[in-house]
């Protein structure tokens, strides 16, 4: 792992296998890591897990690839209804991707954290590790909305390594200082 977008997609193939605890997961994510981007703000693991995917908190029905998973893989877990409470008691606190009905609001609440993030780099004066994926989205949003020059104050806070290594923030920033030349 060496960017945001990487750790996604790891935490995705790991839960997409099995769902699991937040401490199962912790020891191997520490391990992948360490070859990330000096550029790129590191996050969390609980911060990767409550923006990209869904936990279940023990109440209601458990969710189905959490069924599927504990039925196929604890004999005694077989053909319980998704209210029992045995079920209920092993599914807590297993993260899960969530289906494509919920993959969207879950984009949504991440798109929402990340563009909060971007905001608060509008009134820092110098940013030393940004969060890249907030980066792309506030570019595209701010590129979007015809405010570049956002995008190209923004790009001068941050260290021009990062902006020259990453095509996306290179094409808003090339794009909107042209049009600011214009």
């Amino acid at each position: 792992m060496s960017d945001e977008s990487s750790a996604i997609a790891w935490l995705r193939q790991k839960l997409k296998e099995k769902p699991q605890k937040m401490q199962t997961i912790q020891p191997e994510f520490m391990q992948q890591i360490q070859a990330w981007n000096k550029y790129e703000q590191e996050l969390e693991l609980r911060v990767l897990l409550e923006q990209n995917f869904l936990c279940y908190d023990g109440r209601g029905s458990v969710p189905n690839p959490i069924h599927t998973y504990l039925s196929t893989q604890y004999h005694e877990l077989r053909n319980l209804k998704d209210e029992d409470p045995a079920l209920k008691a092993k599914a807590k606190d297993l993260w899960y991707v969530p289906n494509p009905k919920d993959a969207a609001e879950v984009e949504k609440m991440r798109e929402r954290a990340l563009l909060k993030e971007y905001e608060t780099y509008k009134t820092e004066k110098k940013i030393k590790t940004p969060r890249l994926e907030a980066l792309r989205l506030g570019f595209q949003k701010s590129y979007e909305a015809h405010d570049y020059a956002t995008i190209v104050a923004i790009a001068k806070k941050i260290p021009s390594d990062v902006v020259e290594t990453d095509e996306k923030l290179l094409r808003y920033f090339d794009r909107a200082q042209l049009q600011l030349d214009d």
